[in-house]
């Protein structure tokens, strides 16, 4: 069995590969891949999903250096040291995933796997641990990353069961070993040359089980919701731009430090105003006349102010006005605002109107 979670083909690099290549190759393919640029492409999205994912471990280095240390113990390819003739379960290494604490589930799965024969802790002992992080797609308005503000996300997050304080039990039930896993909190199954442990179905890998369950959690002793988190977003963020907010993440098991909430801005459309870089582009439209004869027009910045923008005549459909200044501010730059503007034909003319334009257009010998 293998898995397709190979973090350097993922993003086109190898294990060599410097941390500002790796920042490179993450953002030329998250751009390449966004929803944005894919809407209503599953796969797209999918692929950008294992985009961040995998630029999430490497651009760490302490996760990066984790992930190198399973790979060279052959985790990924889920292969084992083996020695003798293939008689029964067999393997050499004592490596254990607790160790990648900060993967999230990804070390949750393959430390269910291959932490073989561990016994499960006595639920009492259980020691505080850290929350897990929790990653979040945050929608915020044009405006609000153009020229930042505060935004309120709704954000999905699992916590410790305050009934029963993560046990799983019911306040006062009685503890009993796990009848299914014996106390030790793990099952095994026959797999190809590996015997597999996976935790308890049955104790949720406690190794006891309670004669009355929460009922607040379903004994699961964790429960999932929704909190409402107020985020300050610095001006001139794009899609894709991360933030991570410390200590707003999963509570700490057993009062443990909370993880931390990654968000990553995801910035909706505006009707009017569309971004280039750090440039406004917005698009007006003109009649015959003032293409022709020339106009003055009045537009809005994403200021709030409006501007007056002379219209020369004989303006091109297409033609860009540069209006200084009025772009978005990024980190002491500040880009410009640029009208474009499109020529608007009436659908319908009347009598007089068509002679008019053709007594125009004969007058100018043009061909019609």
């Amino acid at each position: 069995m293998t898995t397709d979670k190979d973090y350097y083909a993922i993003l086109g690099v190898d294990e060599k590969t410097g941390a500002d290549a790796i920042k490179k190759a993450y953002r030329r393919l998250a751009k390449k891949y966004h929803p944005d640029a894919n809407p209503g492409n599953p796969r797209a999205a999918e692929r950008f999903k294992d985009i961040g994912e995998a630029n999430g471990v490497l651009s760490d280095p302490a996760k990066r250096k984790k992930y190198d240390q399973m790979r060279k113990l052959g985790a990924l390819g889920f292969r084992g040291a083996r020695t003798g003739p293939r008689t029964g379960p067999q393997t050499s290494t004592n490596f254990s995933f607790e160790d990648l604490g900060g993967l999230g589930g990804f070390s949750d799965i393959f430390s269910s796997i291959f932490d073989r024969g561990k016994k499960a802790r006595p639920r009492k002992s259980a020691e505080p641990a850290r929350g897990s992080n929790v990653e979040h797609v945050a929608e915020i308005p044009f405006m609000v990353a153009a020229k930042g503000g505060k935004t309120t996300v709704s954000v999905p997050i699992s916590e410790e069961c305050a009934t029963c304080g993560g046990s799983g039990g019911a306040p006062g039930a009685a503890w009993k070993k796990c009848g299914e896993c014996r106390g030790s909190g793990s099952v095994s199954f026959g797999q190809g040359g590996f015997a597999v442990n996976r935790p308890c179905p049955a104790c949720m890998g406690r190794g006891e089980a309670a004669d009355r369950p929460c009922r607040a959690c379903g004994s699961a002793g964790k429960v999932h919701q929704s909190r409402k988190i107020q985020v300050s977003v610095p001006p001139g963020v794009n899609s894709g731009t991360r933030m991570r907010l410390t200590g707003q993440g999963e509570r700490g098991r057993k009062g443990g430090a909370p993880g931390d909430l990654i968000i990553t801005f995801k910035v909706l459309q505006h009707r009017f105003f569309r971004r280039e870089g750090n440039d406004i582009i917005v698009t007006v439209p003109l009649n015959l006349a003032q293409a022709a004869l020339g106009s003055r027009i009045r537009v809005g910045t994403i200021s709030g102010r409006k501007v007056v923008l002379r219209i020369p005549p004989g303006t091109q459909p297409g033609t860009r006005f540069r209006i200084k200044g009025q772009g978005i501010e990024r980190e002491g730059m500040r880009g410009d605002q640029y009208v474009e503007v499109k020529l608007e034909v009436p659908d319908e003319l009347t009598e007089q109107q068509e002679r008019q334009i053709r007594e125009f257009a004969d007058s100018a010998g043009l061909k019609w």
